[in-house]
């Protein structure tokens, strides 16, 4: 009998539909990318862009952890662009991955978001703005 082995695959950070203030500023020159969060999770978040950014810009990430008033303060970079042209599209966002965020920070993110409804990987496109 051949023994099984399976391979670890990490979880991935749940994400929650949320509506938070924000400021998010490209590092390089200051210029103000977004000003709402739309979805948040421990790894990053989605904004709805202001100005146009590329995949790979870094950016720098100031907004107020939900039900609290600890601001939290982070470097991210600039993951994916949603150029809002597939129907499960509803518009245009941006996905922000942290680069770097004290664990502090995350395990307040984390807790806070804890009894939020999870969106499931299959609608998360779709329900995006709704």
């Amino acid at each position: 009998m051949r023994s099984r082995s399976f391979r670890f695959i990490p979880r991935r950070p749940s994400r929650h539909p949320v509506r938070l203030a924000c400021e998010i500023v490209r590092e390089r020159d200051f210029k103000l990318i977004s000003r709402e969060i739309v979805e948040l999770s421990e790894s990053g978040l989605l904004v709805r862009p202001e100005t146009r950014v590329l995949t790979g810009d870094e950016l720098l990430v100031s907004f107020m952890a939900p039900f609290s008033r600890i601001y939290i303060d982070a470097q991210a970079v600039v993951a994916r662009i949603v150029h809002g042209r597939r129907v499960t599209d509803p518009g245009q966002a941006i996905g922000i991955a942290f680069d770097n965020i004290d664990a502090c920070s995350r395990a307040l993110i984390q807790r806070q978001m804890a009894d939020l409804p999870e969106i499931s990987a299959r609608h998360r496109s779709a329900r995006m703005f709704s």
